[in-house]
């Protein structure tokens, strides 16, 4: 897949962990629907604390406010596909917050280990001296 490096939209969609969309947990939904949509990838990143509008902390240090921590699913695409997927959002999203940031790509990866370990410079997950970087927003594809 080719990138052209330069700006693109960030699309953050904060939600609960327990969030569902027909018996289906809400983050998973959205990330196969970026994906159906075609979208570049998506990641699913879980809070350890935090509050909504319900004014609620959420926590994991305590067992009993563990439960339906902050979940935040990013995608990052062009402008003008992220734009195209945002009506997929509505109604999906009845209680969390979407947000869209500005954002330059300056790297994007296909995920495949011998092509991007050429690129640089044979040294693995993304060439960098400290392990590396994660491969695009690619959450979606891991196994």
């Amino acid at each position: 897949m080719t990138w052209q490096t330069g700006g693109s939209l960030r699309l953050t969609v904060f939600v609960g962990e327990n969030d569902t969309w027909h018996h289906r947990p809400l983050y998973s939904e959205i990330v196969h629907r970026a994906h159906a949509a075609g979208l570049a990838g998506a990641s699913v990143f879980r809070g350890i604390e935090g509050f909504g509008a319900s004014s609620v902390v959420h926590t994991s240090r305590l067992l009993s406010l563990s439960e339906d921590l902050p979940v935040a699913v990013v995608i990052v695409d062009t402008e003008e596909r992220v734009r195209a997927f945002l009506p997929q959002l509505d109604g999906l999203v009845a209680e969390g917050l979407v947000t869209l940031d500005r954002c330059e790509v300056v790297r994007f990866t296909t995920g495949d280990a011998e092509t991007s370990g050429r690129e640089n410079g044979g040294r693995e997950n993304g060439g960098t001296e400290n392990g590396g970087t994660a491969k695009g927003t690619g959450g979606a594809d891991r196994r």
